[in-house]
């Protein structure tokens, strides 16, 4: 079965119902045995393997993982080296060029932001094979990602939440805003890109508050 890393399970108490957590790793395990399900087994938690919860600098908040083969990694919208980059992804990189002046990166593998204070959070942390939201409001992970983000409004300093699209914007009032920086705009999918995410500079934005380096250096 799948295992919250212990600092995060530290860290999550009296904000995350860990019995409840348990009952949708279980309904999980009875998923697979019936469906292909992604990500694969053993990456469901890999964001909060990859960024501890004192590490955590900015939150990209995701919708739900790839639900095709061969992307969906544990990452909210990262693929893994040398897989086609998904639309959404390839305007990010576009967004993340335009604004910082780095190159656009080699890899849709978004590991080094991970580890360099970046947590790749989906709100629902699991998909079905090709059907996209198979697992939104039934197998109880938006309780759990909302737990995360009130545990680190509430335990964290200076962190970014980047809200893209009107999914992830729904969480902005688990967010205190005294203490951290908020940017909500339009979803970096091709359908909304150019209605608010394309121009609003969410990188440099994040740096200018609390340093944030995204070329993957501590």
């Amino acid at each position: 079965m799948e295992h919250l890393p212990d600092n995060w399970k530290t860290f999550l108490a009296g904000y995350a119902d860990f019995p409840a957590l348990a009952d949708t790793l279980r309904r999980l395990e009875e998923r697979r045995r019936v469906r292909t399900v992604f990500p694969p087994p053993g990456s469901v938690f890999r964001a909060f393997e990859l960024t501890a919860p004192e590490k955590v600098r900015a939150v990209i908040a995701g919708q739900d993982p790839y639900h095709e083969p061969g992307q969906a990694q544990g990452l909210a919208f990262s693929v893994p080296a040398g897989t086609k980059l998904p639309p959404s992804l390839r305007n990010i990189f576009r967004e993340y060029a335009s604004d910082t002046g780095y190159p656009v990166p080699a890899s849709g593998d978004l590991t080094l932001w991970a580890r360099a204070g970046v947590l790749l959070l989906n709100a629902v942390l699991t998909v079905d094979s090709g059907c996209a939201a198979s697992h939104a409001k039934s197998f109880g992970w938006e309780n759990f990602s909302d737990a995360v983000i009130r545990a680190l409004s509430a335990k964290g300093a200076k962190i970014a939440f980047l809200l893209w699209g009107s999914h992830a914007a729904a969480k902005r009032p688990l967010i205190d805003e005294k203490k951290h920086l908020v940017v909500v705009s339009a979803h970096p999918s091709p359908l909304s890109a150019r209605r608010g995410f394309f121009g609003s500079r969410p990188f440099s934005r994040v740096t200018a508050f609390n340093g944030m380096n995204w070329i993957g250096e501590e």
